[in-house]
């Protein structure tokens, strides 16, 4: 077999490899240093919280960027798996008006 064939040969076999394989879930892998437990149909972590602050103009909207600030943190720390704040459990928010509108804070556990 010629070097040319060889070479087309192998570049196939890389393709078709590569779009047979399986796709795999977005983790860090930094989950694992935490204990965890099943919560219903979730994994979720047994005692480590994180948090996220945020501001707006209406609570809803300080609300919102709180959950942003936790959803980003928890994502570049373990991945999107964990980053759902609608998955999360044991959520605390608390809200407090400012002079320029409200500040929120957030805590809750990650699940996937």
């Amino acid at each position: 077999m010629s070097t040319d064939a060889s070479y087309r040969l192998a570049l196939a076999a890389m393709i078709l490899g590569a779009s047979c394989a399986p796709s795999s879930a977005d983790q860090t892998g930094f989950a694992s240093m935490h204990n965890q437990a099943r919560v219903g149909n979730k994994m979720c972590m047994t005692d480590h919280y994180h948090y996220g602050s945020g501001t707006g103009a209406t609570k809803a909207a300080a609300q919102k960027s709180a959950i942003s600030s936790w959803s980003s943190f928890t994502d570049f720390e373990y991945g999107s798996d964990w980053a759902r704040f609608s998955k999360a459990v044991g959520k605390r928010i608390s809200c407090s008006s400012s002079s320029s509108g409200y500040d929120c804070q957030v805590e809750a556990r990650p699940c996937r």
